[in-house]
Order: structure tokens, then C-alpha cells, then sequence
């Protein structure tokens, strides 16, 4: 009702407290003295509060009309001490909702030891949240697909790392895990909310792992259920991976068959997808034989998007067909093939912005602008190689095709290749070895700039040197370190030439000097060391080619120097290591094999020794020395019929020398056949008659077996004898006028003239001594007393030293042959 009754409505006095009667309420609502209700407390232990509430007569109440019933027994509405109606109650006959007792908490005296608390901080903290139901199916599902995800992570980690097992065990439990996901799901009921995605990866990831480990069949496998499934989008695209792994397999035509049917599945959107595919289907025709095919392919990607290798590859095919005029047409193009990328001028600073400066200072070596010189330098090698494969083809000569190339370089955007060109030029007349030709193409850069010049004086010193004309290859080395002081080449050239002067100290100091603008260059590496090996400087020597062996590894010729260093620290163990290794680098090298036997005999081994003086005879059967050991260790062992082929060998090499000779007759002899002896000793005398050991063994011979001929031998040997004597009293007195008048000191032409003789004397002596001289010459078994005047040509071969020239080899596919020495520094 709009109006109440104004006979309830009392007016306030002066002296009433306005605000009293506030605080005044039913005790019922008082839920801090609920404990100490009787009735309330009654109701909770029984059924009394279980009954289904009372229907409210009036909505938005929650008592109505009926009267309030507390514990007191009161069941009349009560009104406050002003007389005002309490809320709640009824009001003649109709009811007001019911609204809050109390305030939120704010009161005008604190009564009943209430606090004040507004945001209930008394009540302590809240309770900790409820654990997760891990039984949960979902929650299970969700945690197992964290698992597969996880497992597809270390699997593609562990391949980034090289550990391709590891990352294919991760691969395989990635699916066994993603089966038993699909499973649980189909077991719960959600298995038309399979993760798609998931078990594309986990299928995706596992055949690429199968393929990094060689597994092509397992992966093939795994593409094709991948391929087939129609539910995976684009996965048309991976015929590529499938076509790649038949092309591993060269089963080539089944790799074009799906790098077609992944290019039809492609659209044009994907251009240089599609471009990369029909690069491919190029190559395979390619290792096909199928030229026109390819060309067919290399044609279409050079006209749509050209790029350097599709552009080498053409030219390739039309030298494999032999087609002049489209090999000139391809190389156009391949030169004129835009790169993309900047200037070089753009990372040079300038003077005067500072912030530039900065940035350029910045990207001058980051990631971008090393990608784009690697780019441009493998599109120089490609160029480079092209040129060099067709020149020699697309004219009449070789000559004039250099000369074709190097004006079409010179109209393009590579004009500093030019020059390199014309080295090549005259790399291929050394190849044709028309030197003449080759030094006067490498003359005509003397006046070009300073790196093309340096290149050019070291190519030139380099030629001069194998000539052996020393003066013009020191000539040439000095012209080209005027030219460029930090070419190494140059300077290795230029201690080459003091080297064969014999001046080892200042040649240490031009290879020193290479080593220190280039600490990469092996060849000044290798040559220091020989120069402190003719010093007499062995752990310097010693040290650098232990720094060489770490460089070049399996180089053949650091480890023998290696093993002949220790061999003269006098350490043949050490030696004997170094030389296995050589061994087993080079299985067939003689003169390695040789050097460990005698190694071996030094340390007293002589079965060890013997082996491998058999293994180098076998290998190399004219070394003297070599034969010499072999045949002595046979006579040592008393097995002197075996010696004998040894020592015939050696006659072979040396026939003038007659002791090969004599010691084929003493082994007749040892071995009892006499005969046999005889006639060796007499066919020795008929070629040398004045040989005194051969007659002293026929005169035995003949007596031990009672033939005439002892008489007419014996007669021989006394001349023989008579002979000697005078020639060495010769000997004696040309010694004695030498003492003399080295003695007098005399500086005389006529002093000149002793020395002459003397000398003469000395060798001669010399020479006599070298002979064997004792009665038994085939007891001789020991090397050193026998003449070995045979010199190994490998040995002066392992300590020459290097030239400044790189040797390089073409990498394209139709000329596999070293060029050899091509004397172009670094």
C-alpha cells in the first residue's frame, strides 16, 4: 500500500534519539547465538528440519502472512521502540518482501564482540583446490597426447644432433603411444574426435627417420600409408620424399613416375616447388643417359625461373651431345642468370654518417651476407668449370674458345673472371705441354694489375723451378711478392729457390713468413720442416710435421718423414709406429716396406725383418739393396739354393759388378753342387780374366776334383797376383806425393797438378777397397761390406720441397681427370 495507517506513525521529539532502535532485531535472525538455540539446534538433530518448506502465499516472500514463531515462544509481529513496523511482518493484511537484517557488516557500536572483518579475512585461508582426477578419460587422453608430441620433439631433435638411431627409437614409440591414443578413444566413445594432425606427424616423422637411417623399404612403407589415406591434405606432396628415396635406390624410372605424379598434384601457385621437381626429373634423365630429356626439362626452368646449377647442367647436356652452338647459347645465359643479391659497395662505411657506419659494421659479416658470397662464389666455380669444359670444344682450337669465353665474361657482371680464365688457358697448354705457349700467356699479365700479376710470376717461378732454371724461378717469386707480399704461393716459390742454394736459414724465414699469412698452407708447413731437417734441428723438425699430420691425416709422406725423424732421435719403436701406419695407408710402397725391414733387423728381429724385405722385393724386385739383405739372410740361414735366384737378380741389375757374381758361384759351392760352380767360376773369368778371387776359387776347385786345368789356372793367378802388387805400390806412391806437397804448401800451378793426382789416387784406392777382399767374398753377408752403388729413385723424391702450386680437380661430371698441378695460389 501507497500510504499507512497515520495512526502508526508517531512523531519523533526533540530529545529522541534519532538513530536508536537500530540495532534492535529478532533474535531469530541472530546466527552468532544459533548454538545456544534449543529449538534450532532440536530441529538439526531431528526430522524437524527435513520437512518440505512452507508455500509462500504472496511471491518474493519467505514467510508470508504467517506469524514469526521463535525460540521465545513469540508469535506476534514486533514492532521497534519508535513504534516503526519490523520488516518482515505483516502490514494489514499484505506482506513486503523481506530484505536484509543488518547491514553488510557495518554497525554504529560494536556489540556482541563482533569485529570488523568486511572481507571475511577471520575465516583463514581457503581451502586447498581440488586435485585433478587423473582416472579420467579425458585426462588420460590429454596427457597421452602430450607424451606422442613430446616424443615426436626428441625424435627430431635427436636427428638435428646426428643420433639417427636414438631418433628413430623416438620415432617408433611416438606411434606406438599415438595407437594406443586412437584406441582410448575409441574406448571412451570420442572416436570421431581423432587428432588428425597428430598421426600425420607421427607417421611423417617416422618415415623420414626410416629414410635418414637407410630404412627405404620401412619408408616407403610409411609414405605410402600416409599417400593413400584421404582424410591427410596435400600429402600428395610427399611423392617427392618417395621419389627421392627410388633415386637413392637408382630406380630411376620409378623416381620419375612419382616426381610427375607429385607435379601434377602441385598447383601453379607453387611455382618454385614446381621448379624443383623438374630439376629433378632432369638430373634422373640425366643419370639416365636420356640427354634430350633433360635438356627438354632444363630448357623449361631456365626460360620460366633460371638459376646457376639448372644453367650448368644444360651446358653439361649439350657437351654430352655435342651441340657447338647451344653450349655458346647456354653459357650466355648461365653468365647472364640474375644472383639477387647486393652490391658490395653497399658494406663499405662511409666517412661521414656515424649511425651507418654502425649498421654497416653490423651486417658486414652476419648470416645474410655470407649466403650471399657463398652464393656468388659457388656461381664463379660453375662459370669457371663450364668454361674450362667447353673452350676446348666450341671452336676450331682450344685457344680460340678461351678466347670466346673470356669476351663473353667480359660483357657480363662477372668481369674479374676474365683473367682467371686466361690462367686456365695457359694451364692447358701446360696440360698439352707446350710450355713455350703457356709462359708466353702467363708473360702477358706482367703488366695487369697486382693480384692477376702475383698469380701470373708465381705460375712462371713455378715452371722455371721444375726446369731447374733458378735464377729466372727466383726472378719470377720476386716479382710476384712485389706484386702481392701475402701470397703465399709466392713466397713458398721463393724459398724454394733458396732452398736448392743450400741457404736453409733464410729459406726457414720465406716459409715462416707463408705460414703467417696463411697458417693453412701445408706445402710451407711440410718444407719447413725439411729445412730443420738439413739444419740438424730435429725436434723443430719433429714438431712441425706432428702439426702437419693433424692437418693432412693419411698423407703418406708426412708419417714416413715422421717415422725417419724418430729413426734419427734414435727412436726405432717410434720409428717402426710411424712407418706401420704409412703401411697402411700405402700397402704397396716399397721403399716403406724396405725401411721397416731394416728397422726390424736393427732391433734384432730378423723373421719380422725378413717379411718385410719379401713384401718390398715382391713389390719392387730392383732394389739392390733389398736383393742384397735377402740373399745374405738366405746364406745365413743355410738355405744358400734360395739365395741363389736373388743374387742372379742382382747380376740382371748390375751385370759389371762381378761380386753378384762370385756369390752366385759361392752359393753353388755352399749347396755342394761343384759342378755348377765350376762353371759359374769359369764363365766369371772369361768376362772378368783379371779377377783374382774368381782364380783363387777355380785353383780349390780344380784341386778338390783333380783336373788338369789347376796347373794353367795357377800360372793365371800368379800374373794376376804380380799385377796387383804393381798397381798398388802405384796407389801407395801417388798417396805419398800428395802428403808431400800438401805438406810444401806450395800454390803453384804445379802444386795444382799433386792435388789432381792425389785425388785421383783417393778414388782409385777408393774404388779398390770397395771390393771384397777377404778369401771367402760370399761370407760377406753383412750389407755394408758389400758396394750397393744402386740409388732408390724414390728416396731424393721425399724430401723435395713443395712448390707454392694447388693442385685442383674439375668437379663436373664429363671430365673427371686431375688437372694436376694448376699453380694457382689460394
Amino acid at each position: 500500500q501507497k500510504f499507512q495507517n497515520v495512526s502508526n506513525v508517531h512523531l519523533a521529539v526533540e530529545d529522541d534519539d534519532l538513530y536508536s532502535g537500530y540495532n534492535d532485531y529478532n533474535p531469530t535472525f541472530d546466527s552468532e547465538e544459533l548454538e545456544n538455540d534449543v529449538g534450532f539446534q532440536q530441529a538439526v538433530r531431528t526430522s524437524h528440519g527435513r520437512r518440505p518448506p512452507m508455500t509462500a502465499k504472496f511471491p518474493g516472500t519467505a514467510i508470508g502472512a504467517r506469524p514469526l514463531v521463535s525460540s521465545f515462544g513469540s508469535r506476534i509481529p514486533m514492532a521497534s521502540s519508535m513504534g516503526r513496523p519490523m520488516t518482515g511482518a505483516v502490514q494489514d493484511g499484505a506482506a513486503r518482501p523481506m530484505t536484509a537484517v543488518r547491514a553488510a557488516g557495518y554497525t554504529s557500536s560494536l556489540t556482541r564482540g563482533s569485529t570488523f572483518d568486511p572481507l571475511g579475512q577471520s575465516r583463514g585461508p581457503a581451502p586447498p583446490l581440488e586435485a585433478k582426477n587423473e582416472d579420467a578419460a579425458e585426462e588420460k587422453i590429454k596427457i597421452l597426447e602430450k607424451k606422442v608430441n613430446d616424443l615426436i620433439e626428441e625424435s627430431c631433435m635427436a636427428q638435428s644432433m646426428g643420433s639417427l638411431q636414438l631418433a628413430l627409437e623416438k620415432a617408433k614409440e611416438a606411434g606406438r603411444k599415438e595407437r594406443a591414443l586412437v584406441r582410448q578413444r575409441e574406448q571412451s566413445g570420442n572416436g570421431d574426435h581423432i587428432n588428425l594432425d597428430l598421426t600425420y606427424s607421427v607417421l611423417l616423422n617416422l618415415a623420414n627417420q626410416y629414410a635418414n637411417n637407410e630404412m627405404y623399404t620401412e619408408a616407403l612403407n610409411s609414405y605410402q600409408v600416409i599417400v593413400k589415406n584421404k582424410m591427410f591434405n596435400n600429402a600428395g606432396r610427399l611423392k617427392v620424399n618417395m621419389a627421392n628415396i627410388y633415386f637413392k635406390q637408382k630406380n630411376y624410372p620409378k623416381a620419375i613416375k612419382f616426381y610427375r605424379m607429385a607435379l601434377d598434384q602441385i598447383s601453379n601457385a607453387h611455382k618454385e616447388m614446381r621448379i624443383k621437381i623438374m630439376q629433378n626429373i632432369g638430373v634422373v634423365f640425366v643419370r639416365m643417359g636420356q640427354y634430350t630429356d633433360a635438356i627438354t626439362s632444363f630448357e623449361h626452368i631456365m626460360s620460366e625461373s633460371p638459376n646457376i646449377k639448372t644453367g650448368f647442367n644444360l651446358i653439361l647436356c649439350y657437351y654430352a651431345i655435342g651441340d657447338r652452338d647451344r653450349m655458346k647459347k647456354a653459357f650466355q645465359k648461365l653468365i647472364s642468370v640474375p644472383l639477387g643479391i647486393d652490391d658490395e659497395d653497399k658494406y663499405i662505411p662511409s666517412n661521414d654518417d656515424a649511425t651507418s657506419n654502425m649498421v654497416i659494421e653490423a651486417i658486414k659479416n652476419d648470416k645474410l651476407h655470407q649466403m650471399e658470397r657463398d652464393l656468388k662464389v659457388l656461381a664463379e666455380k660453375y662459370i669457371m668449370t663450364a668454361a674450362k669444359l667447353i673452350a676446348p670444344v666450341i671452336e676450331s682450337s682450344f685457344a680460340t674458345g678461351f678466347d670466346c669465353c673470356v669476351d663473353m665474361v667480359k660483357s657480363s657482371q662477372y668481369v674479374e673472371l676474365a683473367n682467371d680464365l686466361e690462367i686456365n688457358k695457359a694451364i692447358t697448354y701446360l696440360r698439352q705441354k707446350d710450355f713455350n705457349q703457356a709462359v708466353e700467356t702467363l708473360k702477358t699479365f706482367e703488366k695487369k694489375d697486382s693480384r692477376v700479376k702475383s698469380a701470373a710470376a708465381t705460375n712462371l717461378s713455378f715452371l722455371y723451378f721444375l726446369e731447374k732454371d733458378y735464377d729466372q724461378a727466383d726472378r719470377y717469386a720476386d716479382l710476384a711478392m712485389n706484386a702481392d707480399r701475402y701470397n703465399p704461393a709466392a713466397l713458398i716459390n721463393k724459398g724454394n729457390t733458396v732452398f736448392v742454394k743450400q741457404d736453409y736459414e733464410k729459406a726457414a724465414e720465406f716459409y715462416k713468413e707463408a705460414l703467417r699469412n696463411d697458417s693453412s698452407c701445408t706445402e710451407a708447413l711440410y718444407n719447413l720442416g725439411l729445412t730443420y731437417k738439413r739444419l740438424h734441428r730435429l725436434e723443430e723438425a719433429l714438431d712441425c710435421f706432428l702439426k702437419l699430420h693433424a692437418i693432412l691425416r693419411n698423407s703418406a709422406q708426412v708419417m714416413y718423414q715422421l717415422g725417419h725423424l724418430y729413426e734419427l732421435l734414435e727412436d726405432p719403436q717410434q720409428a717402426i709406429e710411424w712407418l706401420m701406419q704409412v703401411i697402411s695407408v700405402t700397402p704397396t710402397d716399397p721403399q716403406a716396406l724396405a725401411k721397416l725391414g731394416e728397422l726390424h733387423d736393427g732391433e734384432g728381429d730378423k723373421s719380422q725383418a725378413f717379411q718385410y724385405y719379401y713384401d718390398s722385393f715382391r713389390y719392387f724386385p730392383s732394389n739392390i739393396d733389398v736383393i742384397e739383405w735377402l740373399g745374405a739372410y738366405y746364406i745365413e740361414t743355410q738355405f744358400c739354393e734360395k739365395a741363389i735366384q736373388y743374387f742372379e737378380r742382382a747380376t740382371l741389375i748390375q751385370p759389371t759388378q762381378v761380386k753378384w757374381q762370385l756369390m752366385v758361384a759361392s752359393c753353388y759351392r755352399r749347396s755342394g753342387n761343384y759342378q755348377k760352380a765350376l762353371e759359374t767360376y769359369k764363365d766369371i773369368h772369361r768376362k772378368f780374366p783379371e779377377n783374382v778371387e774368381c782364380l783363387r776359387f777355380l785353383v780349390r776347385l780344380c784341386t778338390d776334383m783333380g783336373l788338369k786345368e789347376v796347373q794353367e789356372y795357377a800360372t793365371m793367378l800368379k800374373k794376376v797376383e804380380k799385377l796387383k802388387e804393381i798397381r798398388e805400390q802405384r796407389v801407395k806412391s801417388g798417396r805419398e806425393g800428395s802428403a808431400r806437397s800438401r805438406r810444401e804448401g806450395s800454390a803453384g800451378s804445379s802444386g795444382d797438378g799433386h792435388s789432381s793426382n792425389s785425388m785421383k789416387g783417393e778414388r782409385l784406392s777408393a774404388k779398390m777397397r770397395s771390393l771384397p777382399g777377404s778369401n771367402e767374398p760370399y761370407e760377406a753377408s753383412n750389407p755394408k761390406e758389400l758396394d750397393a752403388s744402386y740409388v732408390d729413385p724414390l728416396g731424393p723424391q721425399m724430401e723435395r720441397p713443395k712448390t707454392g702450386a694447388k693442385k685442383r680437380v674439375d668437379d663436373d661430371d664429363f671430365a673427371d681427370e686431375e688437372l694436376g698441378d694448376d699453380l694457382l695460389p689460394e
